[in-house]
C-alpha cells in the first residue's frame, strides 16, 4: 500500500467517525450534515488547486490537493458513496484509453 493510500484509509476512518457528530464542533460533522456545503466546498479547493498548479508553487498545489482529497471524501460520505465503489469504478476503467471511456459515456 502507498503512502496515500494509507493516509486517505486513516482520513476515511476519522470522517465516518464524525458522522452524527456535533457540526457546531466539527467541520467534518458539518460536512456530513450537508452535502451542497462539502460539494460547493469541493468545487472550492478544485479551483484553487488549478490556480496553484498555474502558479508553479509545488508546495502550494500539494497543500490545495490535500483539500481536494479530504472534501472528495467528505462528499462522497455525505452522499453515502464508500471510497471502495469509486476504487471498483476506476478499477473497471483500466487499461481503457481515457479517450475510448469518455466516449462511452457519451453515448
Amino acid at each position: 500500500m502507498s503512502r496515500l493510500s494509507d493516509v486517505i484509509a486513516r482520513l476515511e476512518a476519522v470522517i465516518e467517525s464524525r458522522k452524527g457528530g456535533d457540526s457546531a464542533a466539527s467541520w467534518t460533522a458539518k460536512l456530513l450534515a450537508d452535502p451542497a456545503l462539502a460539494g460547493r466546498k469541493l468545487i472550492e479547493e478544485a479551483a484553487e488547486a488549478v490556480e496553484a498548479a498555474e502558479s508553479g508553487d509545488r508546495d502550494h498545489l500539494a497543500a490545495e490537493g490535500a483539500d481536494v482529497l479530504y472534501h472528495l471524501l467528505a462528499l462522497l460520505a455525505a452522499a453515502g458513496v464508500s471510497p471502495d465503489e469509486v476504487a471498483a469504478k476506476l478499477e473497471a476503467r483500466e487499461g481503457t484509453s481515457g479517450i475510448a471511456e469518455k466516449a462511452s459515456r457519451d453515448q
